[in-house]
């Protein structure tokens, strides 16, 4: 005799999971995986693409629609288009362990890639290859989270490198442009030559064009000093994060 599923139960399979307490119910969508982030950002607009079936579910893994007196109770109402948005827009995204570990391992290899690209042997002045980031890194206990900001978890793994110095390291320097008035350029020119390392280029016509290397913490204190002395007159903008290679002369 053939086994009959309960009209209310629909198997799916490859699913992420967006999940919503209300009341005293636990509401889930079933959603394609990695689309969810795509429409909460912007980038997908198209509903079609983010869920697998336009419905509301309590226990998605057990294919367990919900009842729409639970809606209506939960919602106050049972308008399946406002409920859906709510639950998208206010749940929880719940991922599976493969997409946990490939975000991991994603973010991971991104912070790597950022600190590579910001340090430097400051014998040597050029980059280390990321194998050897990673290894001082593991050696320090630092350990990558997927939940949180890579360009944060790399700054901080900065800060214990540089500090432990498992390996001589030091951040890159940043280069520069400042652009400023000729005559305005000539009287604070000397205050800013303390604060660079070295100068890169330089012109006076039409008006002063430098561009110069400069360690990234003393960056904000040239942009104060620039605004100070020239009362708007003048302008630094990064060009890029260098590093100087050997052989080149400081100031």
């Amino acid at each position: 005799m053939p086994i009959n599923q309960p009209s209310n139960q629909i198997k799916l399979t490859n699913v992420s999971m967006v999940r919503m307490r209300k009341g005293k119910k636990r509401f889930e969508l079933a959603c394609y995986q990695n689309k969810v982030q795509d429409w909460r950002s912007g980038v997908e607009t198209d509903l079609d693409e983010v869920l697998q079936i336009p419905n509301v579910f309590l226990n998605v893994s057990k294919g367990q629609v919900a009842p729409n007196e639970d809606l209506k109770a939960s919602f106050g109402t049972t308008d399946m288009d406002k409920i859906i948005l709510e639950i998208l827009k206010k749940g929880e995204l719940q991922v599976g362990e493969k997409e946990r570990q490939a975000k991991l391992q994603q973010t991971h290899a991104t912070v790597i890639d950022i600190v590579a690209s910001k340090c430097v042997n400051p014998s040597t002045k050029r980059p280390y290859p990321t194998t050897i980031i990673e290894k001082a890194l593991s050696e320090l206990g630092v350990n990558t989270v997927a939940n949180k900001n890579a360009k944060a978890q790399a700054l901080d793994a900065i800060k214990k490198l540089i500090a432990k110095q498992i390996i001589p390291i030091a951040r890159a320097r940043m280069r520069v442009r400042i652009t400023a008035d000729k005559k305005e350029g000539k009287k604070y020119k000397e205050s800013i030559l303390e604060l660079l390392d070295l100068i890169e280029d330089e012109s006076w016509s039409p008006e002063w064009d430098c561009v110069a290397f400069i360690e990234p913490g003393k960056y904000r204190e040239l942009g104060d000093l620039l605004r100070n002395e020239s009362k708007g007159r003048a302008n630094v903008e990064v060009l890029d994060m260098a590093v100087i290679q050997e052989g080149e002369d400081a100031l």
